[in-house]
């Protein structure tokens, strides 16, 4: 009982009341009927039992109605924006006129949302002075690695990317979509990295030249540092640019993840995402066709904004002006797009390795799932779906539409992105990173927790973006 949510039980709760009312108006009718003892009095005491039977059931779900809507839902409501409050460090107004009849509890509610509001503002000054002084030491430890000119690629032992420079952005760029905590060999040969790092091992050295070749043929010449204890390594290779721009691209924590072979036992924040969003020509994934892809990626449960995909699409035929009206792409602005064939092959290498996340993911899955016979290639990532998180976070009472969840978070969606494929992915991201902490407030910490947890609002339909 302890796991279902507090409507079902209330709802069970009434059910008991309902039958176990009927049970005992069956057993006193027949009691009485036997104390009688008039055959013939048979027809007027059923007539009584069927009646009071029904209208006992009429009343008792009559009465379960009012008290979900006036009880049950606000109770759910106010718990959603409590954890809102406290998980999720958003300082988002508690709704008093959620819980209207429920006593003292809406303003007893804000009067700790007002208290937790001082200490939250006093706690962010003080962050926000620490916050000041790291970004000033960052801007200018990026303006001395500005004068250094090689690409730095870093990657734990494991081969998995923890930083990349603009340098190495460009490079990686030459040979595969650029991804944060993707592997090195998505980009550069595996057997000469391997080679020289047992070489270096064995001769117990930290620092070599290293000739290599990238996926595409390229050659490049460099270094490679290894770190103490088997950490992981650098490499530090000839830029292809040695004037452009270095921004840095890092999350050193990454060294320190522990990689899981098991899905399910996986922390989310140990998994990579994929948040993408599709505009089509309408709503029909047999019969319609994309004609814009966004994504951008999350690693480490935070949105990395520097790398997003994003292109148009030439659906080959005219886009509805029903649709134009939603999205504001018109068919003048596809002509020169590629197929979705060609879109289809850059986005499978964008996505690679990350879990897929979408906003009511089955519609825009649908899409691609479709084209998976005629590139050779499959979307068989795993997937999931913003609409059920929110139904997990918020219960399955709350409006679960995007624009909806972002108020409740807190987050704003610039009117000119919004119905664009980068626009509405990038808040989606927003909105999935802003409910991890509240998951893992509610342990579910791992992605199978969270799956099984979902399973329970499979009921709900596909909301529309």
């Amino acid at each position: 009982m302890s796991n279902l949510s507090l409507r079902f039980r209330i709802f069970l709760f009434f059910c008991l009341i309902a039958f176990g009312g009927v049970a005992v108006i069956l057993v006193a009718l027949w009691l009485g009927f036997r104390q009688l003892g008039d055959p013939a009095a048979l027809s007027p005491f059923m007539t009584a039992g069927i009646v009071s039977g029904f209208g006992l059931l009429a009343l008792a779900t009559f009465v379960w109605r009012c008290f979900d809507e006036n009880v049950s839902k606000p109770i759910e409501a106010l718990a959603a924006q409590f954890r809102v409050r406290a998980d999720a460090d958003i300082d988002a107004a508690i709704d008093a006129k959620t819980a209207k009849y429920l006593g003292d509890l809406a303003p007893a509610a804000l009067a700790i949302n007002d208290k937790l509001g001082q200490a939250s503002k006093a706690t962010a000054e003080t962050v926000a002075q620490k916050t000041a002084r790291l970004e000033r030491q960052r801007a200018q430890l990026l303006r001395i690695l500005s004068d250094i000119p090689i690409a730095v690629i870093v990657a734990t032992q494991e081969h998995q990317i923890v930083l990349y420079d603009g340098q190495a952005a460009h490079l990686m760029e030459g040979e595969a979509p650029v991804r944060l905590n993707s592997s090195v060999f998505d980009y550069l040969e595996e057997k000469t990295i391997r080679k020289v790092l047992t070489r270096m091992e064995k001769d117990e050295t930290s620092r070599r030249a290293i000739t290599l070749k990238g996926k595409s043929g390229a050659d490049y010449v460099g270094h490679i540092r290894v770190f103490g204890g088997g950490t992981g390594y650098t490499l530090m290779l000839e830029p292809l640019d040695p004037d452009a721009a270095r921004p840095l691209v890092y999350d050193f924590d990454l060294l320190d993840k522990a990689h899981s072979t098991d899905l399910d036992q996986t922390h989310l924040r140990d998994l990579t995402f994929c948040i993408f969003d599709s505009e089509t020509t309408g709503l029909d994934p047999e019969k319609d066709e994309v004609i814009q892809l966004g994504a951008v990626r999350v690693v480490n449960g935070k949105v990395i904004r520097t790398e997003q995909f994003e292109i148009l699409v030439n659906p080959g035929r005219p886009i509805p002006p029903s649709s134009t009206k939603v999205h504001q792409i018109d068919d003048a602005m596809v002509a020169d797009a590629p197929p979705f064939a060609e879109a289809y092959v850059g986005f499978h290498a964008f996505s690679r390795g990350a879990v897929m996340v979408a906003h009511n993911a089955p519609f825009d899955m649908a899409f691609l799932h479709r084209h998976t016979d005629a590139s050779g290639r499959a979307f068989d990532n795993p997937v999931l779906d913003t609409v059920h998180l929110s139904a997990t976070v918020f219960g399955g009472s709350a409006e679960h539409t995007l624009d909806a969840i972002c108020d409740r978070l807190d987050i704003t969606i610039p009117s000119e992105l919004r119905h664009t494929a980068l626009g509405d992915a990038m808040a989606t991201a927003e909105v999935f990173v802003a409910m991890l902490p509240i998951l893992e407030a509610r342990n579910l910490r791992s992605f199978g927790e969270v799956r099984a947890e979902m399973q329970k609002h499979s009921r709900i339909l596909k909301v529309q973006d």
